[in-house]
């Protein structure tokens, strides 16, 4: 995978090459393109923000500023954007070190870089093929098929859908390198709550860890996946999470025998849909009647320490341990630990001709996931948009 200026794309089919397995043959790539939500970086910047979020929505900046509060008790700046400066910084440090100059490019999907300015950059620089990974590793609507629509829509909007080829790497949730971070914090996260409990004189309390993630709309959570699979709690969503969890608690000794749960946090939306429960702050209330006297929270569902980690972990449901006399301790996200920045580059590679990598490694049995999104894969319920990096894609099929 090294720097080149390509001729034009011969093809934009993302069903091209794919063999039985949902496996891509691998291409030459001019850059790589890491994606992401994005967010605010001052208190001038929230509202506005807010507003690309719920864009098409209809809901009042009375309501948006509800939300905006969590960012306003931090200056108003999101840590989004400044921990994807340093995850591109260590992804080019990667790279670098194996001898690899593929340039790396970073675009946002609700704030500046924005993913349809940073598509324009690359094509006038002379790149015509990109490969992108997002930081957001589940199937769902949100998370997968959303980045898919924005960016074929962007490049419809920049006049590039058959100049600029984007392709993107496999959801990864149960790679390796996103797993075993989160199995090194939870061991160290159950010694100090053991150290918090060994202090109050309980050294044998019961302690439970919560694995955590962003609640989303039942309906998207059924959708989420292929539809030519089925899944544990009729949800991939689900599913990858449930087996992600169990992937972590069998490789920590220290963790036999305790009970664990997924929850779920950052509900947004009208309360009259239905989301996926129990919200987290509701599962730590129900912990003192099971005898329970330690929390590790996990926050499984996210790749950095962005807001809704801070805001809604580390502040709302640690300040519900405390008020319920829980002994407590947030494992951290895998951020920019090594392993987790070895095992994007791997990723990357595993689509590459140069530097390739055959293997597709995966700690559950619902990996490795497809390099090519399935038919219908993690539908848009309100409504279908022109996608890339699929086998239902719209943009620059030829």
């Amino acid at each position: 995978m090294t720097t080149s200026i390509s001729n034009e794309p011969a093809s934009f089919d993302p069903r091209e090459g794919v063999d039985e397995n949902g496996r891509m043959a691998p291409k030459h790539y001019d850059a790589i393109l890491l994606a992401s939500f994005g967010g605010p970086e001052g208190q001038e910047d929230v509202i506005p923000f807010l507003r690309n979020v719920t864009r098409g929505r209809g809901i009042p900046d009375e309501r948006l500023e509800e939300v905006a509060t969590h960012y306003r008790a931090n200056g108003g700046i999101s840590p989004i954007n400044e921990q994807n400066r340093a995850l591109k910084a260590a992804l080019e440090a990667e790279l670098k070190r194996r001898g690899i100059d593929t340039p790396v490019l970073w675009g946002n999907r609700n704030w500046a870089p924005y993913i349809k300015d940073v598509l324009q950059e690359a094509y006038d620089t002379g790149y015509r093929r990109l490969l992108m990974v997002t930081t957001s590793v589940y199937s769902s609507y949100s998370s997968c098929r959303q980045y898919r629509e924005d960016l074929g829509m962007n490049l419809l909007a920049t006049g590039l859908d058959k100049k600029l080829q984007v392709d993107k790497v496999r959801q990864y949730f149960d790679h390796p390198g996103f797993v075993e971070p989160f199995v090194e914090g939870v061991r160290d996260s159950l010694a100090r709550v053991r150290e918090q409990l060994a202090e109050r004189g309980e050294e044998d309390g019961k302690i439970e860890i919560l694995f955590s993630t962003h609640s989303i709309p039942t309906a998207d959570a059924e959708a989420s996946g292929p539809r030519d699979r089925e899944f544990e709690e009729s949800s991939a969503y689900v599913a990858q999470h449930l087996a992600n969890a169990r992937a972590i608690i069998d490789r920590i000794p220290e963790a036999a025998g305790l009970d664990w749960q997924l929850v779920y946090q950052s509900r947004s939306g009208s309360p009259h849909t239905p989301w996926l429960e129990p919200d987290i702050n509701d599962a730590i209330a129900e912990l003192p009647a099971k005898g329970v006297k330690g929390v590790v929270i996990v926050p499984l569902g996210f790749v950095s320490d962005h807001m809704e980690v801070l805001w809604d972990l580390d502040t709302e449901a640690m300040d519900t341990c405390k008020e319920l006399g829980l002994a407590a301790h947030r494992a951290p996200t895998p951020g920019i630990h090594e392993t987790f920045v070895s095992g994007l580059v791997d990723l990357l590679c595993e689509r590459t001709v140069e530097n390739n990598i055959a293997d597709r490694p995966a700690v559950t049995p619902l990996g490795p996931w497809y390099d090519v999104c399935r038919p219908g894969c993690c539908a848009n319920l309100r409504g279908e948009k022109p996608t890339i990096a699929g086998a239902d894609s719209t943009v620059g099929v030829q």
